[in-house]
């Protein structure tokens, strides 16, 4: 195949003339004890994903803020994690990363039963659209490192958008081969969400945050933040949720 012999060649050339730089890489690893505990070949292949996905996207800093290197590499180490088994062809679907000094408030409107319009404004840390961009608080990527610690992460959040996004609409489903796969997903991620839900509504701490509980969608995207940040309290509390990402993902973070 042509086209992906120019692929490989491309991004073997892309690996030696636009490496990331080793002092740049191992300050990156300390700032998020999430990665830095991966075994050396996973992070090695870690570094070669966030090289080629940072030759791939387009940063642009809003509200004067300017996207340096330190920052892409943390937004693409983390953006990566997912798809270390997956590849980077699951993000061509989108070019542009939007990056805020923090939280955004966007103005939203929503339509009732009764056809009546509301408009309310949301605070934003990220958002994944159809297409792209990403947009991402950097406040809250900065603090990634500490905000793991109860299972929070705006970058995997927003990306498990975008795997969720492959084969259409966000549903808490993402591209999976046959629809019988996709039965099977769901055989084990709405039992766990209504259980999730339940508890929400009972006024249960959880370790999954509670947004989860506002569609399955979102359920999927703050469960796969806790994967992959504290895997260990994941594979504990939720054994069945934890084996169905592992075997999407195809890691097992809370074995590393």
């Amino acid at each position: 195949m042509i086209g992906g012999w120019w692929r490989r060649r491309r991004d073997a050339r892309m690996l030696v003339q636009r490496a990331i730089p080793e002092d740049l890489w191992r300050l990156t690893l300390s700032r998020f004890p999430f990665l830095v505990h991966r075994p050396v070949d996973d992070l090695q292949r870690l570094r070669d994903l966030s090289t080629l996905f940072l030759a791939d996207k387009e940063f642009a800093g809003m509200q004067g803020l300017e996207v340096d290197d330190g920052m892409a590499v943390a937004i693409a180490a983390q953006a990566c994690l997912p798809i270390l088994r997956l590849g980077l062809s699951q993000y061509d679907a989108f070019k542009g990363i939007v990056v805020h000094p923090d939280v955004v408030v966007a103005r939203r409107e929503v339509m009732d039963e009764d056809g009546v319009v509301h408009h309310y404004d949301e605070e934003l840390s990220g958002e994944a659209m159809e297409g792209g961009p990403v947009m991402l608080s950097w406040r809250d990527v900065a603090d990634a490192g500490d905000s793991a610690a109860w299972g929070y992460n705006v970058v995997i959040h927003e990306f498990a958008h975008v795997l969720d996004m492959r084969d259409g609409a966000p549903d808490g489903v993402p591209l999976l081969p046959d629809r019988a796969a996709r039965e099977r997903w769901l055989d084990v991620l709405e039992p766990q969400w209504q259980d999730f839900c339940a508890r929400v509504d009972d006024g249960e701490d959880t370790l999954i945050d509670p947004y989860g509980a506002e569609a399955i969608d979102e359920f999927f995207a703050v469960a796969s933040e806790v994967f992959f940040v504290n895997a260990s309290a994941l594979r504990a509390e939720h054994p069945q949720l934890y084996e169905l990402l592992a075997g999407y993902y195809r890691q097992d973070p809370a074995a590393a």
